[in-house]
């Protein structure tokens, strides 16, 4: 189950307009509060994401699934279940089942939340986007951004490609 303060910041993210998958983003996030705290461990960043991506599908985000030839058909049925439950009003949870998830998280480790983990992650998904869609995605962003969280984010980038250049 979610914590109340991550549905409240997506719910906030939907006000604002912004797109499903920033929505989807706070639940990715705290999952990956929870594998660096030790709740539980993950055996790669994209075992991590997938959690709270599906945390965020049962949770109400209308984050469609993968499309046909991106990701495995048992990830999309997979997809597609967590959407559907979504919808409808939480069924009851198997004690048996959700105990056996948890300890089987518990065995994995913590690096896959790691800074460089995430990196490595961050770095082989924009690998597999080419530039263009990589500016669209970026204007697209700036839509939902007012003047101080334009001005803050370029602020950043700034940052960033200070640290790069030496």
């Amino acid at each position: 189950m979610p914590e109340r303060k991550t549905i409240e910041r997506a719910l906030k993210d939907k006000r604002e307009g912004k797109a499903a998958s920033t929505q989807a983003g706070e639940f990715v996030r705290e999952e990956m509060e929870h594998v660096r705290e030790g709740k539980h461990g993950a055996r790669s960043p994209e075992q991590a994401i997938a959690i709270g991506l599906s945390k965020a599908r049962r949770a109400g985000v209308d984050l469609p699934p993968p499309k046909k030839g991106t990701a495995s058909e048992e990830t999309r049925r997979s997809a597609q279940r967590a959407l559907e439950a979504g919808g409808k009003p939480a069924a009851k949870v198997s004690a048996k089942r959700s105990r056996a998830i948890t300890s089987a998280l518990k065995r994995e480790g913590t690096a896959a939340a790691s800074e460089p983990a995430l990196a490595r992650h961050a770095k082989a998904a924009a690998k597999k986007r080419s530039p263009s869609e990589r500016s669209a995605a970026a204007q697209k962003a700036v839509q939902t951004k007012g003047p101080a969280e334009r001005s803050e984010a370029a602020r950043k980038a700034a940052r960033t490609r200070a640290r790069h250049e030496g």
